[in-house]
């Protein structure tokens, strides 16, 4: 009996950007330059001097970060469909779940630009305007983060775990002076690393409440198809309803 093991996909959300990402495909492959071109002229940001040049700062940015993952995964992507390789699902951390949703066909390519830039700019600019952070903790149980972020809570200051990636990965989200109280107490309590992320506000929490409605808005206006590969959703680990 032949056995046949599928294939999974898995996309990089906000905190993965580095200066010079992509710059060694975009060089070497005419099928990446394509689509590191396409998305500057559609986007009518220069997404290749962000992803190449920088500088950090403005790499770091929201606005700048999420569209500068999302084109550099696609341009990588391209080189892995040339040498005929293919995934039978898809899944995508945050942002990265917008990278799979082109890929399957969910979202079209032009499409998933149109949501990105929007995304990032709603995301960084409508935000409250404390100082906040983020940071993933490693082999401590998500009950004890939950406990210490709850007696953190308090005291008056926001923090919540935002993500729960898998059972010995946990990310916190919060004002940055909760973060940086909670990251002492983990490791305390015998979390293996506390790792802060480079992102720049409180996401996947309750405070970005006005930018989730307003970028909901934007999802009126796009055509969802059936797709081809199978999507696995970020908010419960179950596929998208392929009904379309």
């Amino acid at each position: 009996m032949k056995l046949y093991m599928k294939r999974v996909f898995l996309f990089p959300g906000q905190g993965a950007q580095i200066v010079g990402m992509g710059k060694d495909i975009y060089e070497n492959y005419e099928s990446s330059r394509k689509i590191y071109n396409k998305v500057c002229e559609i986007s009518g940001i220069d997404v290749k001097k962000l992803c190449f040049e920088g500088p950090e700062e403005e790499l770091n940015k929201t606005q700048n970060t999420q569209i500068a993952i999302f084109t550099t995964s696609l341009a990588i992507l391209e080189v892995i469909k040339e040498n005929k390789i293919n995934a039978d699902i898809v899944a995508g951390l945050s942002l990265g779940e917008y990278v799979a949703l082109v890929y399957s066909g969910i979202i079209s390519f032009e499409d998933g630009i149109y949501l990105i830039k929007k995304r990032g700019y709603y995301m960084g600019n409508m935000l409250p305007k404390e100082e906040f952070a983020m940071a993933a903790i490693i082999g401590l149980n998500s009950e004890k983060i939950e406990e210490i972020c709850t007696q953190i809570s308090k005291s008056g200051k926001f923090i919540v775990p935002a993500n729960y990636n898998c059972s010995v990965q946990t990310v916190i989200s919060g004002e940055s002076t909760a973060i940086e109280e909670a990251s002492e107490k983990l490791k305390e309590a015998g979390a293996k690393r506390v790792i802060p992320l480079k992102t720049s506000g409180p996401f996947h929490t309750i405070k970005l409440e006005k930018a989730k409605e307003a970028y909901e808005k934007e999802l009126e206006n796009i055509n969802f198809t059936k797709g081809n590969a199978k999507v696995i959703k970020n908010i419960d680990g179950t596929y998208y309803l392929r009904n379309r």
